[in-house]
This record gives C-alpha cells, sequence and structure tokens, in this order.
C-alpha cells in the first residue's frame, strides 16, 4: 500500500463546519452548525449508509473516508454539533452507548494505573469499574467525590492517574465541584473526566471548568426522545490519550450507526427548548413536592434545602436540570405502590425522554445499590407540570 492509501495520512473530515462566533449556541444546534447538502440543498442532513469508499488513482483516499468502522460522514457531522456544545477543542468522539463510551476511557490507561471514582454513580458503569476493571490492570477505589478533602486523601502520589466524577450523581443528585476536583487531579498530575449526562451542555459544561474529559450518555436527554442508544467522549486536548480513546473506538467496532448517528442529530437540535421546559418542571415539581406530608426528603439540586446546592448554582446555567427523587415517608412498599398507580408517569428505567418516567431504582440496582428503598427516581419531561404533580400525587394517596 502506498503512503497516500495509509488511512494515517488521510485528510481532516469536513466537519465542524464554520462556527461564526456571533451565534450562540442554541442557534448553531437547531440548525446543526447550518450544514447544507450540497447535491440537493438541502436543510436536513442526509444519511450516510456507505461501509466503504472508493480510492483515488494513487491509491489514496482524498474524500478522508476509509471505512464505514472509524468513518462515516453522519456520524463526524454529529460530533460536530456536539463538540460545539462542550467547547471541546479537541472534537467529541461518539459510541454505540454510554457504557462503551465510558469504558473507553479506563481502557485507555496502562495497567497499574489508579482510578478515583463516586461512590455514588450510574449503577451499571459502577459495577464495571468494581469487577471488570481489575481485569485490564486498573486500580479503583469508590470515593465520596462530593468531599474534595476525601479526593485529596484518596490520591496515590504516581499512580493516580484519573479522577471520574457524575454530577449531579445518579440517583440521589449529589453535587461535586468540578473546578475544585480538576485542581487536585492536576497537581496529582491525573486527568478529570466528568460524567454530565444529566446536566447536559445545556446546563454545566465540564471542559469549561477545568475537565479534561467529558462523557454523556448520549441516548438520554442530547437525544430526547428514547429511540437512539448512544454514548460520547469531547475533550479539551487532542493529547495522546484522547488519541488513544480514538483507537479504541476504531479497534473495538464501537462506532454509532448511521442512522442513529441521524436521529441523534436530530434530537440535539431541539436541545435548549427541551432542557428549558425540562429543567423548570423539574423546579416546580420539586418545590411543590418538598411541601407535601407524604415524602420525607425531595432530592433536587436546585432546591435550598439541598446540600449541593451552591456549587451547583455555580457551576450549572439555565437550571438545575430535569431529574429529582423523592423519599416517601410510608416506606419502600409505599414507594414501589405508588410507581404502580402513576397513569401519566411512565414506569420505565432511563431518562432525559421528552416523557416523563418514574422507577424505583432500588429494585432495578439489586444487593449493593446505595439507593434507599423508600426512593423515586423522576425523569421530568414536557407534558403539564400540573398534570404531572396530580397523577404523583394521587397515585401517593391512593389507598
Amino acid at each position: 500500500m502506498s503512503p497516500k492509501g495509509n488511512d494515517q495520512n488521510k485528510p481532516e473530515h469536513p466537519f465542524p463546519t464554520e462556527r461564526p462566533e456571533k451565534w450562540s449556541k442554541r442557534s448553531l444546534a437547531a440548525q446543526a452548525l447550518g450544514s447544507i447538502d450540497p447535491i440537493t440543498k438541502g436543510i436536513t442532513p442526509p444519511i450516510h449508509l456507505s461501509t466503504t469508499y472508493i480510492r483515488d488513482e494513487d491509491n489514496g483516499y482524498s474524500s478522508g473516508y476509509v471505512y464505514g468502522r472509524p468513518d462515516n460522514a453522519t456520524v463526524h457531522e454529529a460530533e460536530a454539533v456536539l463538540a460545539m456544545l462542550e467547547d471541546a477543542d479537541a472534537g467529541a468522539i461518539l459510541f454505540s452507548s454510554g457504557m462503551a463510551a465510558a469504558t473507553a476511557v479506563f481502557q485507555a490507561l496502562e495497567p497499574g494505573d489508579h482510578i478515583i471514582a463516586p461512590k455514588v454513580m450510574y449503577w451499571a458503569l459502577r459495577h464495571w469499574l468494581a469487577t471488570e476493571a481489575k481485569r485490564w490492570g486498573l486500580l479503583v477505589d469508590f470515593v465520596d467525590v462530593e468531599n474534595t478533602d476525601a479526593v485529596k486523601a484518596a490520591i496515590l502520589p504516581n499512580k493516580t492517574k484519573l479522577i471520574w466524577i457524575e454530577t449531579p450523581s445518579n440517583p440521589l443528585w449529589g453535587i461535586t465541584d468540578i473546578a475544585a476536583t480538576a485542581d487536585i487531579a492536576h497537581k496529582a498530575g491525573a486527568r478529570l473526566a466528568v460524567d454530565s449526562t444529566t446536566a447536559s451542555p445545556y446546563h454545566t459544561r465540564p471542559l469549561n471548568l477545568g475537565a479534561d474529559i467529558v462523557m454523556h450518555a448520549a441516548t438520554k436527554v442530547l437525544n430526547g426522545h428514547s429511540d437512539v442508544v448512544a454514548g460520547v467522549i469531547a475533550g479539551k486536548v487532542a493529547d495522546t490519550f484522547f488519541e488513544r480513546i480514538k483507537m479504541i473506538r476504531k479497534s473495538q467496532g464501537a462506532i454509532i450507526g448511521p442512522f442513529e448517528a441521524y436521529l441523534l442529530l436530530r434530537g440535539m437540535r431541539t436541545l435548549h427548548v427541551r432542557q428549558a421546559t425540562q429543567s423548570m418542571n423539574a423546579m416546580v415539581l420539586a418545590q411543590r413536592l418538598e411541601q407535601d406530608a407524604d415524602i420525607a426528603v425531595v432530592l433536587y439540586p436546585g432546591l435550598h434545602s439541598h446540600p449541593g446546592h451552591e456549587v451547583a448554582r455555580k457551576q450549572m446555567e439555565n437550571g438545575f436540570g430535569y431529574m429529582l427523587s423523592i423519599r416517601l415517608k410510608g416506606g419502600e412498599q409505599a414507594a414501589i405502590k405508588t410507581a404502580a398507580r402513576v397513569q401519566l408517569w411512565k414506569r420505565a428505567t432511563s431518562l432525559g425522554g421528552v416523557e416523563s418516567l418514574i422507577e424505583h431504582r432500588a429494585s432495578i440496582e439489586g444487593a449493593g445499590s446505595p439507593c434507599p428503598p423508600d426512593l423515586l427516581r423522576l425523569s421530568v419531561g414536557i407534558e403539564s407540570v400540573d398534570d404531572l404533580y396530580t397523577d404523583l400525587i394521587s397515585a401517593i394517596r391512593a389507598k
């Protein structure tokens, strides 16, 4: 193969497109960066389904595309929008799921590296770190990352290479100070990675607060329609570590499909309007539910009663997100029965869609879960907030 045929020497992809600084992220996302199909002049981006591409006469790939496993124009266009939303100078990398994206970050480390991870975090990823990370030769400590002193104490000199945080954390919605934790990581010679799935770039941009890597389960609010499974990693600096994550996606075949990338791109065009309604609904519900006699506590960072409220107010914009949890005074059985009685809320796993979901998380997570048995997790959608409140209270009150 000639040097021109080597995919390491292929040209850069045509995305991201030009992004005039005078336009807001909301406007750029709404128009998918203003990309126009060059053939039809259509304003909706096309779906590129081809798995292979024509070589040039000199055996090179002047188009920049070689094969469908690492390269797809629809995927790269969605990645460009994600990079714009996150201010990711290194770009964004789409994966086939949030778990594929997250585990790629850990797989990019070296055997023997030490990781600090939260005690409360997305349960499937916590389980992977607790059971599978050691097979990669990684050392993991689960720490109360909301306590910066605890993070400092967990640092192993010359061993800690990654601090992973999730804020707000699922399903207790604890808040970790991104800037403070980034400072701790960098002084220790480590990187900070932030799972910002529930915040989304509408509320928080971790890279601007000092994080090195931001991860999203794009299945959730970035897509917003409960019809795509996807994950994304975005980076601040295009260093060897970020390139290693890219190579892991390529070598393990974890790229998202073009149709899923198209649906994700479609979803992100309405991210700002969906999130505005969802976060407003969540705040109203949290305030109303906090006054209810049957509810022991409402966990929502927008409430002044939340222990992480001040940090959340400092690092979150445009509200406090669409996720909250409630703990019922009636205990576990009251929570399970409430979830069984709702009509407008839907009993289902996942979060971030336009429809509101309710779930008894302890039942899902099983033994070892830090989730209290009396807790219900609520993903607030775009329905009428009065309808959502009436349905939930009726289910709580029913005998």
